[in-house]
């Protein structure tokens, strides 16, 4: 029996560390709105890209770390990925033939569920948002998806990551 022999995992925890180190970077408050969620399309691309290398695991730990990056109640970014991971997970090889648009609006519905999630999680404890701006970044994170896709796409073919 052969084993395959799995290259590029420094390329997505890299991936995954540029992607908290961006969103941890201060924004003007009016931006800050609007900055598109990089941790969960990047555990949405490694999830169809690598479904044997990223999953449910990666999205709790990404998830955690977010929570720590940003301060959050401890768990409720883990418990989100960890839910999109699975979904994701479940459908990659519906989502991956796509063309781009609709890729798009399969990871804007994804994001919505991560972020429906945090809202329940936030609505418990007491500090729900007040304004419909917090589904800003789904929205933003839709229009980033094409290109991130293709970003990743060739850094994945570049680092020839399997």
């Amino acid at each position: 029996m052969t084993f395959a022999r799995h290259s590029g995992g420094i390329i997505i925890l890299v991936s995954f560390v540029i992607a908290l180190m961006v969103m941890m970077m201060p924004l003007p408050g009016s931006l800050a709105l609007f900055r598109p969620e990089f941790v969960t399309m990047l555990l949405i691309y490694w999830c169809m890209a690598l479904p044997n290398r990223v999953g449910v695991g990666v999205g709790w730990i990404a998830g955690l770390m977010l929570d720590v990056v940003q301060g959050a109640l401890l768990g409720q970014h883990a418990f989100a990925l960890a839910v999109v991971a699975w979904v994701t997970l479940k459908l990659y090889q519906r989502i991956r033939v796509y063309p781009a648009w609709q890729q798009a609006l399969a990871v804007l519905l994804l994001i919505v569920l991560s972020q429906m999630i945090i809202l329940w999680v936030q609505g418990i404890i007491g500090r729900s948002p007040k304004t419909w701006m917090y589904w800003l970044p789904s929205i933003t994170s839709m229009l980033l998806w094409p290109w991130l896709y293709l970003l990743m796409h060739n850094i994945r073919r570049a680092y020839k990551v399997s």
